[in-house]
């Protein structure tokens, strides 16, 4: 990587969060408004500013990384291109049927998204290749041409090509889009033996057409990212992408498999957590992250996130596993809840308080940005709260009115028949509520208690809000970084550069034809490090990982279990067995040997070294008496208490507060509830112990 500043810049719904390091590990922070009609006016007026308050020139950038909600909103907006299939004849209403399951079997108004691709657009090609591979029927070329016609009459700007059992042999696939791409050049074209060569045709097609769904914007988006930095003056810089598995790729490999870029922006805290997690010899954490929009949680368990290979988005009902596109993309397996700062708040027909998860966003925000939102958020709560200071809000950059949220929470305060300060401390509660039970119910999953695991929180609102919710989980302590509230947007510099590849080729561990997969395997590995070394990653630096989708025979899914090195042959099954063994019990608690395995996938990661990030050791010294602004009323339980507020900034290595207090930093404000301990480390975070119950 080339010495000079790094970048890191997380684009969300609500703020649009940057990190600059200089060479030494010195690190700025960065925090503006998103601009959604334009999300890159955002950035790149962020980034000025940024630099300014620097003394930065833009042409020092070596490193850009960048970290994006691009694809999820376009999806959930239902604002990608228009979308044209050709799969397999008989195939065609294959997104409508998905698995054939209801998510929810007593809701009778049940509600899926909406196909992206209308049915008029999803043509059939008589073609067939079977299970084994072998092709049946070559793509009649005249259907082809004819459906090519009607695609170029109806303006199509992406096409999906998905044919059944393309995973095993992805002939037909490229046959028909070559022509394609010969007949309709200007046409994004994905085929699911590229995008995705996996079995289980539904999850296939719907990823493969989601990719060419968004393909056309990525690459508009790509190119003006690229034309932007050099208007700039960065354009010197290496631009890369944070993917939804936490690594980065290049904006060429973004535009070809866009996909993988469908939770970018969260994938970033993640990795955040872990590196301050590694400093901290902190291996077990609760990730936890509330922005101005959503708050997202991952658990870390021995120094690692729990990733999947399966991720679902733009649910028809919020809370309610199937109700959306279910994709296979590896990612970081995080709880997502629509509960942030922006979260608004309203009464249902039950008359019941409910907060979330419509919410205001950055435009027009909450009532108090004074932005022309009208409407009761968790921000407007926070602040009648006494928790937000109206006129230090952004470091002083942005005032808050205090008299437009008060406004705004009335409009639910008086149908419940509440005073201003009661309706504020119950939608506070409430938010709470919903963000520790969603992440209870996902760590429990894991086969993990939620109270063995401390809280790391950060994001712009969750300082706010982390010691309701570590309460609420029945965790005694919390971590809270500097920079808090830009803390996924520093995640992003310590990614390493790394590219997945997998192909399904199904076996019964003790039958496998160990030829076939060693050649499988060189295959892939050999693309995955042809990818990474064009990306300008030396061969030496390049590490391989092999791991296999393995379960018990008979099961209906998989988990993915790191394979032995060396040459995999019949005398490695055993180790690769106890490979298996050991991730099933890790994941369910236990694991039985006395049943035959079966392999469905196999998948190799190539990956470069790791960034080399060393922020600036924190100043020692500054107690809680320097550190001190002022006082103010803050509102705990009901009850108004006078509290000290501190400057985060100036509190040294090794200092001690007791609870009640306020902690302010440009990006973030951190509360400590009454009888809480916080203490500085030597790293420079917040370390808080709450107080036990009955306490």
């Amino acid at each position: 990587m080339k010495r000079g500043y790094r970048l890191g810049v997380d684009i969300g719904g609500t703020f649009t969060d940057l990190a600059l390091v200089d060479p030494r590990g010195g690190v700025r922070f960065g925090k503006v408004l998103t601009t959604p009609d334009d999300p890159l006016r955002g950035l790149l007026e962020g980034l000025a500013t940024l630099l300014a308050e620097a003394g930065v020139p833009a042409a020092d950038l070596a490193h850009v990384v960048h970290g994006t909600t691009l694809i999820t909103n376009a999806v959930v907006e239902g604002k990608g291109a228009r979308t044209a299939l050709l799969t397999t004849e008989g195939f065609e209403d294959l997104l409508e049927i998905g698995r054939e399951q209801r998510y929810d079997l007593y809701d009778l108004e049940m509600r899926r998204p909406e196909p992206l691709v209308r049915r008029r657009f999803r043509l059939g090609v008589p073609e067939r290749t079977d299970a084994a591979g072998e092709v049946l029927r070559v793509p009649d070329p005249d259907r082809v041409a004819e459906a090519i016609a009607g695609l170029r009459e109806a303006g199509v700007e992406a096409v999906a090509v998905s044919f059944l059992h393309a995973y095993r042999n992805p002939g037909n696939e490229r046959q028909v889009g070559d022509a394609l791409r010969r007949a309709l050049p200007q046409v994004s074209v994905s085929l699911s033996s590229d995008v995705l060569p996996e079995i289980r045709e539904y999850e296939r097609t719907l990823t493969t057409v989601l990719n060419a769904y968004v393909q056309p914007l990525t690459r508009r988006y790509m190119g003006r990212l690229t034309e932007g930095l050099r208007r700039a003056g960065a354009a010197r810089a290496a631009v890369h992408i944070m993917t939804s598995s936490g690594h980065l790729t290049t904006t060429e490999e973004a535009e070809r498999v866009p996909i993988r870029l469908i939770d970018s922006g969260p994938a970033g805290g993640s990795l955040a957590a872990v590196f301050h997690a590694r400093h901290a010899r902190v291996p077990d954490l609760v990730a936890f992250d509330m922005g101005g929009t959503t708050a997202k949680a991952c658990l870390v368990h021995r120094g690692r996130p729990f990733t999947t290979n399966e991720l679902e988005v733009a649910r028809a009902h919020v809370g309610k596993k199937g109700s959306g596109f279910t994709l296979r993309v590896p990612a970081m397996d995080l709880i997502e809840i629509g509960a942030g700062g922006g979260s608004v708040a309203w009464i249902d027909q039950t008359g019941l308080l409910r907060v979330g998860p419509e919410s205001a966003g950055a435009d027009p925000g909450p009532a108090c940005y004074g932005l022309g939102g009208a409407l009761p958020t968790v921000t407007d709560a926070d602040l009648l709260l006494g928790y937000l200071a109206a006129e230090r809000f952004l470091g002083g950059a942005m005032r808050l009115d205090v008299d437009a949220a008060r406004a705004a929470v009335e409009r639910v305060a008086k149908p419940l028949g509440l005073d201003v300060t009661a309706a504020a401390a119950g939608i506070h509660r409430i938010v709470d509520e919903n963000m520790a039970s969603a992440a209870r119910i996902h760590i429990l999953e894991k086969g993990k208690d939620p109270r063995h695991y401390p809280l790391f929180a950060f994001g712009g609102a969750g300082p706010v809000h982390a010691a309701g919710v570590a309460r609420l989980l029945g965790t005694g302590r919390v971590i809270v970084p500097r920079g808090a509230g830009v803390t996924a947007a520093l995640g992003f510099l310590a990614a390493p550069m790394a590219i997945d590849h997998v192909r399904t080729h199904v076996s019964r561990l003790d039958r496998a034809d160990w030829t076939r997969v060693r050649a499988l395997l060189t295959e892939l590995e050999a693309a995955a490090l042809a990818a990474l070394t064009a990306a300008g990653v030396p061969r030496a630096r390049i590490s391989l990982e092999r791991a296999a989708d393995m379960r018990y025979a008979g099961q209906g899914f998989e988990v993915t279990a790191p394979l032995p090195r060396g040459r995999l042959d019949a005398r490695r099954g055993a180790a690769i067995a106890e490979r298996f063994l050991a991730t099933y019990r890790e994941r369910y608690g236990q694991a039985e040997r006395d049943q035959p395995l079966e392999i469905v996938s196999w998948r190799v990661r190539a990956r470069g070294p790791l960034p080399t990030v060393r922020l600036a050791s924190p100043r020692r010294g500054g107690g809680a008496r320097t550190a001190r602004t002022g006082r103010r009323p803050v509102c705990f339980g009901g009850a108004w208490i006078e509290t000290p507020v501190y400057d985060r900034a100036a509190l040294g290595v090794g200092a001690t507060l007791r609870g009640p207090a306020i902690l302010e930093e440009r990006e973030s404000t951190l509360v400590l509830p009454p009888r809480a301990r916080l203490d500085v480390d030597r790293f420079g975070n917040a370390v808080v112990a709450l107080p036990r119950r009955g306490r």
